[in-house]
């Protein structure tokens, strides 16, 4: 072997955040207070990163360390970003929508040592503060109730005792950097590691023309929690390339977030489907001209949605799709060239082309890979620099497959390395032998005027085996009926997909992240709690 004489630096974190706060100093971070904005410039967060880095250091945070924080979208979150990776410790990003046993849990498997929280929203933290193990000290953030944690340290006084200009050490690049747990819909939440080189890497990735084209001329209103996969990588990738940052803390509502890209102006956000239809059926004369990019992900985002965005904003909805093991960005939803306009809402609606650094495949149930044709089923599997290869200090074997992760999700894969997801293994309808995608059922569903959402799932059948049950939640004042959303599915869907029993629902449970939770639906059904109708 010749050996290179290019230079080896390690890649990570650090240097992306030295990059942006030179290069793009007097870039901004406006956090969102309800009435007001709070500014910083990249300069100023540097400095403060580097107080927060000195303190932590100060409090005996060491290399590997694990740090959490359990923090809106702010500025202060944003500092923690980068300060706790860049000094050697992992950053540990806490769900603040996790169950109080789930909370206690990540906390403890991941043995934090130090919490950065919002006193804001401190008295979820507080519920379970006697049940924490290793952590030794509790930052708090601005106003609120924090009398449940005990003895805490508030951050501005903290900060004070430092100066800026830290002085990082230089960390292996596969060191661990940050790490966010699943949000646990089956049994307890798993961890992902993710590295110094995956972030790295992955940044570059979100950037790229590819996926999302981001620059210093864009806004960055950042919707997706910074508890999240890291809010889509979104916090390392716009930082590196001198993006302003919009941090809307907890005013996510269609009203308050509406009045925020009005006075903002920002130009790319990244949201779940459910924050977007808050938007579009709450607040549709939002004034949404300055958006370029609307990324939408999380879970299947219906073409009606889409379609809705383009005619009610004139803002183009693409969607991406990945994991929280995926770090999380696999795969995004441009149209291919040649695509004739009247066929691209079609390619939009599929779940995504994949990206350059992933690899990916389709296995059957017994691991043989199935071609890429657009007609062949089976499980994806994907492979890369920025995909867990494992769960933090869980072995979960059955996750991995010949160093691949299998994701779960089931679909076909086009030719042209599109992926169309029909559904999550755990949610697909299997009726008389043939198999029902409970994702299109639901889209197909909320395409009609009268639904707000839609969440399909199989329930027993004496004759079939499975059955399809929809659960729709209707516009206010609609009087649709199931009879109606029956024939109106006739011709959208194959005829035996139509289901027979319907239920009509106030809301459809979420998870932690926004998705629709199908195991309470499914455990609604079994103990008769929901009002079910059947057709002939």
């Amino acid at each position: 072997m010749i050996t290179s004489t290019m230079q080896d630096r390690p890649l990570g974190i650090l240097p992306l955040f030295q990059h942006g706060r030179r290069v793009f100093a007097d870039s901004k971070v406006l956090t969102c207070h309800g009435d007001s904005l709070q500014e910083a410039s990249f300069a100023e967060v540097g400095d403060r990163a580097d107080k927060l880095a000195a303190a932590l250091r100060r409090l005996g945070v060491g290399d590997g360390d694990r740090v959490g924080t359990f923090c809106w979208n702010n500025q202060h979150h944003l500092e923690a970003y980068f300060a706790i990776p860049c000094m050697g410790a992992i950053l540990h990003t806490l769900n603040i929508r996790l169950f109080p046993e789930q909370l206690a849990y990540v906390i403890n498997h991941a043995e934090d040592k130090v919490i950065l929280v919002d006193a804001s929203i401190a008295p979820l933290l507080a519920r379970v503060r006697d049940r924490l193990t290793t952590v030794e000290h509790i930052i708090t953030v601005g106003e609120g109730d924090t009398s449940g944690l005990g003895d805490t340290l508030e951050l501005e006084a903290v900060l004070a005792a430092e100066e800026a200009g830290y002085e990082y050490p230089e960390i292996d690049e596969r060191a661990g950097a940050a790490m966010c747990y699943t949000s646990g819909t089956t049994g307890n939440p798993k961890g992902v590691m993710y590295s110094h080189r995956s972030s790295y890497l992955h940044s570059f990735a979100v950037v790229g023309g590819h996926a999302f084209s981001l620059d210093e001329h864009d806004r960055l209103l950042l919707i997706v929690p910074m508890f999240h996969a890291n809010a889509w990588g979104l916090p390392y990738a716009g930082w590196m390339v001198g993006a302003d940052f919009v941090m809307p803390q907890q005013f996510l509502q269609a009203d308050p977030l509406g009045a925020l890209i009005e006075q903002t102006r920002p130009t790319f956000s990244g949201a779940v489907p459910t924050v977007l239809n808050d938007l579009l059926h709450n607040r549709p004369t939002t004034d949404m001209s300055s958006l370029r990019l609307l990324v939408c992900g999380g879970s299947a985002v219906p073409a009606s949605l889409m379609r809705a965005y383009d005619e009610t904003f004139g803002v183009t909805i693409v969607q991406g799709w990945g994991m929280t093991e995926t770090s999380p960005l696999a795969a995004v939803a441009w149209v291919p060239k040649g695509v004739p306009a009247g066929e691209a809402l079609t390619w939009r609606a599929r779940t995504g082309r994949v990206l350059p650094g992933v690899q990916m495949r389709l296995c059957d149930d017994d691991g043989n890979e199935l071609p890429w044709d657009g007609e062949a089923v089976g499980e994806i599997e994907v492979a890369g620099p920025w995909i867990t290869g494992s769960y933090y200090r869980d072995a979960a074997e059955e996750k991995f497959h010949d160093g691949w992760l299998r994701t779960g999700d089931v679909g076909t894969i086009q030719p042209n390395g599109f992926v169309h997801l029909s559904d999550r293994a755990k949610d697909v309808i299997k009726s008389g032998g043939e198999w029902i995608s409970s994702v299109d059922l639901e889209n197909t569903l909320m395409a009609h005027e009268s639904v707000v959402e839609a969440a399909v799932i199989g329930v027993p059948d004496d004759r079939w085996d499975e059955r399809p049950l929809a659960c729709v939640v209707r516009k206010a004042g609609s009087a649709v009926s199931a009879a109606d959303l029956g024939t109106f599915l006739e011709g959208r869907v194959a005829k035996w997909w139509k289901p027979e029993r319907w239920a009509f629902i106030d809301e459809v449970p979420k998870t932690s992240v926004g998705k629709f939770d199908k195991k309470v639906l499914r455990a609604a059904f079994s103990e008769g709690k929901l009002d079910v109708e059947a057709l002939e």
